[in-house]
């Protein structure tokens, strides 16, 4: 029973020791103590009012949740940066009548990552996801936001992969 007890205690004491250098959000050991998420323009061609401001601030929720990084205005060791290329509807299916049964909002954002502590991770990326929605809907109010909800926590995600958890 000793020999069982002792192997148990050695597995979580490497088990243990493994954790300083993953984690289960995949950062892995970064060097960075601060991050910056400056101003998301919007410069797509269709405009829809708002969207930048949610998608800054969903950006700095998301990394501030899965990160110990402090969030800061200034002089960041990692700042994303960027704009918000394109805001689209566009019809997906056709009914017998020629009209949209399903349509599509698709956004687009541009990313310039930095890291001040490891340039090499430097990057320059768009990244791009949609919300299928009833062609009889009109896109606004509750409707709006659950579809910028989903879509922007897609973006986020995957530019946190991007920059930081290297999936």
């Amino acid at each position: 029973m000793k020999n069982y007890s002792l192997l148990i205690a050695a597995f979580l004491l490497f088990s243990l020791n493994s954790c300083s250098v993953y984690n289960f959000t995949g950062t892995g050991k970064i060097d960075a103590k601060t991050f910056q998420v400056n101003y998301f323009q919007n410069n797509a061609t269709l405009i829809e009012p708002g969207i930048e401001r949610i998608f800054t601030q969903k950006l700095q929720n998301f990394i501030q949740n899965q990160t110990n990084l402090g969030l800061t205005n200034t002089n960041g060791d990692l700042v994303y940066e960027g704009e918000i290329t394109d805001y689209r509807i566009q019809p997906m299916t056709a009914t017998a009548d020629q009209s949209a049964a399903q349509n599509r909002l698709t956004i687009t954002v541009n990313v310039r990552f930095s890291n001040k502590k490891k340039e090499a991770d430097d990057f320059e990326k768009k990244f791009s996801f949609y919300q299928d929605y009833d062609g009889n809907e009109q896109l606004i109010g509750s409707k709006l936001s659950e579809a910028l909800d989903f879509i922007y926590e897609r973006i986020t995600q995957d530019i946190f992969n991007e920059s930081l958890a290297k999936w």
